[in-house]
């Protein structure tokens, strides 16, 4: 018996319809598995969007903190550079004072001749006199060097308070936005 041609036309039609439906199975279950990561991901995404704009509120209201402190810092230093100017000049005005000893120490010195119990008590008392008016001297120039520091400081604390502000500014303008 003769074969029929179309039967063989007929079973590789049969074979491209089941490879051509197992391709489609395999392509709709690839487009369920990708659908799924795509929603996976979104939800991540979604969680992390969350995440970052509380983030960014706390961001926001700790340099707000931050600028507070900076403005509460550089008012206090001001004080304090303020407080400092006023003991440098008292602290000169003491040094001019001890300067006065001189004349009277030389006046100590004449009553001395004429009191010899006294000389051993006024030459004490020079030499303490000689020891304060050097601590003074000295208190001076540390007052001097503090008030120096204390200026730099309010500087710096014056560029840290712009930089604060600068960073801070942006937040201000973002945290509207913000749920």
């Amino acid at each position: 018996m003769q074969e029929d041609p179309r039967r063989a036309i007929v079973e590789v039609m049969a074979r491209l319809g089941k490879e051509t439906q197992f391709h489609l199975d395999e392509r709709d279950s690839s487009f369920q598995v990708t659908d799924l990561v795509i929603i996976v991901v979104s939800l991540l995404l979604v969680v992390l969007a969350t995440l970052n704009i509380y983030y960014i509120r706390v961001l926001y209201t700790d340099l707000g903190k931050i600028v507070t402190n900076m403005d509460s810092m550089y008012e206090n230093l001001v004080t304090v550079d303020e407080d400092m100017g006023k003991i440098t000049k008292i602290v000169g005005r003491f040094d001019q004072h001890i300067r006065h000893m001189q004349p009277i120490h030389d006046h100590m010195e004449n009553i001395a001749q004429r009191l010899p119990n006294t000389r051993g008590n006024m030459d004490q008392l020079r030499d303490d006199m000689q020891l304060i008016q050097a601590d003074m001297g000295l208190l001076g120039g540390a007052m001097t060097h503090i008030d120096l520091n204390i200026l730099q400081m309010k500087g710096g604390m014056g560029v840290m308070r712009s930089n604060m502000r600068k960073i801070a500014n942006p937040m201000s303008i973002m945290n509207p936005m913000m749920p």
